[in-house]
């Protein structure tokens, strides 16, 4: 081999010697910046964690220093938004009402049956009373008449047999209530007695009845005729 030839592959081989270490460094730096990405992102992770912590703290610390009023004002809005509506149907609303109007509706007729049976009631006793009252003299024509009658003709068939009627007529009038008002030895009663005649009397006390003209009824609990009386003071 001539000199000349050694020589320019000795420059070759120098030329391929310095091509393959400008690729191994630039390999090596290749590498070199990927790990300090790496290691960037590595570090950058942990800040990224810890400001999620961070934001969780503070969002305890704001429920923990947050108004009882607002948190009661936020559950009633979400209440309102999503709870379910109190408000009644119109057919449910509808039902109330005609409920209530046949409620009122029985309770006035209930009162008006009241009402009505205890006008009636004293529409009867009224026209019974003015009936009462028209008998009585009838029935005090027949004592009249079986006091005034002597004693030979009282075992006459006539005499008894107006007794016997006088005593039905006076078990019919106590079959519908009529009673007389006891008067004789009674004390005066202005609700019961009319007096008529005052008598002085030691031997009676004071306003005690001695003497009964006219004889007075009861049609149940109400006076139909005062007794008209003599009393002594």
């Amino acid at each position: 081999m001539s000199k000349e030839d050694m020589v320019k592959e000795a420059v070759e081989e120098a030329k391929a010697k310095a091509a393959a270490d400008a690729e191994s460094d630039e390999q090596s730096k290749a590498a070199g910046e990927v790990s300090e990405e790496t290691s960037e992102a590595g570090e950058a992770a942990p800040e990224e964690d810890e400001t999620v912590e961070e934001q969780e703290d503070a969002a305890e610390t704001e429920a923990e220093n947050a108004d009882p009023a607002d948190e009661k004002d936020s559950r009633s809005e979400k209440k309102k938004l999503f709870g379910k509506k109190n408000k009644k149907d119109k057919k449910d609303e509808k039902i109330d009402e005609l409920t209530d109007r046949l409620t009122r509706q029985m309770a006035e007729f209930d009162n008006f049956r009241k009402r009505t049976e205890k006008e009636k009631s004293q529409m009867y006793e009224i026209g019974a009373k003015d009936i009462i009252e028209k008998i009585l003299p009838v029935v005090d024509n027949f004592e009249r008449g079986l006091a005034s009658m002597p004693e030979d003709e009282k075992a006459t068939p006539f005499a008894e047999g107006m007794e016997k009627i006088y005593k039905q007529f006076m078990t019919t009038l106590e079959g519908i209530g009529v009673k007389p008002i006891e008067a004789v030895g009674q004390e005066f009663n202005p609700d019961f007695h009319n007096a008529v005649m005052h008598v002085e009397d030691e031997e009676l006390g004071e306003n005690i009845i001695t003497e009964e003209f006219q004889k007075g009824y009861m049609y149940r609990d109400s006076v139909v005729r005062h007794s008209m009386v003599k009393v002594a003071n």
